[in-house]
């Protein structure tokens, strides 16, 4: 996606390669939701006409994004984004299932929601596991089976990684947790709306996922909860959503949220396979023309549109910033501890050390990149690499 902006007299080029971070809103999406924000403003709990409307609206959406995850339509929460997903879903069963087993395990290298979730739930008493993960960032089914007890209540892995972008082998764990009766959860922010999810194929009792990761509003997301799956509320003082969640619903999100992944539906397939093909050249053409350079990440398991990248002697604040000069939007990372200086805790997981870490660099990929802007962003980064090593 190019944009244009004008700085100091002169027009200038912006390409964005940052699509993990968030995607521009669809205008299909904009043109569903406005007018919720207007002539149907009203709230979804009123029982008048208004109310009645946003209901069904509301529950229009809750099928919608149910159809796409293979799910029933009262097993969709509707929450402010991944982030309280991911919270509700552990603290949910955590605290209900407290008196059954007090054991949670997760991967190494989660999202900060999920992982800053378990430590405060170890200050509660929780006793939480962190699964390692190989160089390649998946996990070791038989490091799981082996770190399972009869305490363990919660399983939670992600579906992708944020950062380096490999896909964890879900059904798997899904199929060593179904079979000991534990809950598994999974946080599919980067997957949905990108690859097909069937919660039932992969065996998932709780899956989370976020609007702005596929060219929906910010500010909405969804958990899936498997029928019979029971969590405690994390927010208090109404009985909307089932009651696992007080507060007016937001009707214009949902409706937004439905429209994106309903648009996705229609396109993820052929999206992948494009997005491959130019996440693949551009791989190719980092390794054979940057000197240092290192590929993060599982070489074919990974998300269609990530590339991530660690390069030797090389500072990836001033990489970023040298890009972004001429004309360039990418990341190091998760945009979630953009600011922070200590290197990423996905880059430790897999064996990357600090120095190398600290030259990271993630290119995502959306909907309207081409070639033309691939080809521009490698110049573009060759002669970065090369003036800040220099």
């Amino acid at each position: 996606m190019v944009f244009i902006l004008i700085r100091e007299k002169r027009v200038m080029k912006k390409t964005y390669f940052d699509y993990a971070s968030t995607t521009p809103v669809d205008a299909r999406v904009v043109s569903a939701m406005l007018p919720f924000f207007t002539e149907k403003f009203g709230n979804a709990s009123s029982a008048h006409s208004f109310g009645f409307a946003a209901q069904k609206a509301l529950e229009d959406s809750r099928e919608t994004i149910a159809k796409f995850l293979g799910a029933r339509r009262e097993e969709i929460v509707f929450t402010s984004g991944g982030t309280e997903a991911n919270n509700l879903a552990l603290m949910g069963l955590a605290h209900r299932l407290k008196d059954k087993g007090n054991h949670i395990i997760v991967s190494a290298i989660e999202h900060p929601s999920v992982l800053e979730t378990a430590r405060y739930l170890e200050k509660q008493g929780f006793q939480v596991t962190y699964l390692n993960v190989n160089a390649q960032g998946q996990i070791a089914l038989d490091q799981l089976r082996s770190a399972l007890s009869d305490q363990t209540i919660l399983v939670s892995v992600m579906h992708a990684s944020n950062e380096i972008g490999t896909v964890e082998p879900i059904a798997e764990i899904g199929r060593i947790t179904r079979e000991r009766k534990i809950i598994f959860h999974v946080d599919a922010v980067q997957t949905a709306g990108h690859l097909p999810i069937d919660v039932q194929a992969l065996n998932v009792d709780l899956l989370s996922l976020s609007a702005h990761k596929f060219y929906g509003p910010k500010g909405v997301g969804a958990l899936y909860v498997r029928k019979g799956v029971h969590l405690d509320s994390c927010l208090l003082g109404g009985d909307q959503e089932q009651g696992l969640r007080a507060s007016t619903q937001n009707v214009a999100g949902a409706v937004g949220l439905a429209k994106a992944i309903d648009l996705a539906a229609q396109t993820m397939v052929d999206e992948a396979v494009r997005q491959s093909a130019l996440r693949d050249f551009l791989i190719a053409e980092v390794l054979k023309n940057i000197d240092g350079a290192r590929l993060n990440g599982h070489a074919q398991e990974r998300l269609p549109n990530n590339a991530h990248f660690v390069f030797e002697k090389i500072k990836g604040e001033a990489l970023l910033m040298n890009l972004d000069r001429v004309g360039i939007a990418a990341s190091m990372g998760s945009a979630c501890k953009a600011g922070l200086m200590e290197p990423s805790h996905v880059l430790r997981a897999i064996g990357v050390s600090d120095d190398l870490a600290a030259g990271a660099l993630r290119i995502s990929l959306g909907r309207s990149t081409t070639r033309t802007e691939i080809d521009d962003l490698l110049e573009k980064l060759i002669a970065a690499v090369k003036r800040l090593r220099a």
